[in-house]
């Protein structure tokens, strides 16, 4: 099993960013596409999953 890593919000928004312009190009294939779909809502999920425990942490001070 892998050592989980410390979630980076940043360098999530720039794979997003990343993926967004692979996404948009027309030379990328649909299975990449897929790939890509796929490895977006992983990185959204964990951003949201991110940003919740930051406002909790937030309002309870």
């Amino acid at each position: 099993m892998k050592n989980k890593e410390e979630f980076d919000y940043g360098k999530a928004v720039e794979e997003l960013e990343a993926i967004a312009a692979k996404a948009e190009d027309p030379a990328t294939g649909l299975d990449d596409i897929d790939k890509y779909v796929s490895r977006s809502k992983e990185l959204v999920d964990a951003c949201r999953a991110y940003l919740r425990t930051a406002r909790d942490k937030a309002s309870a001070i």
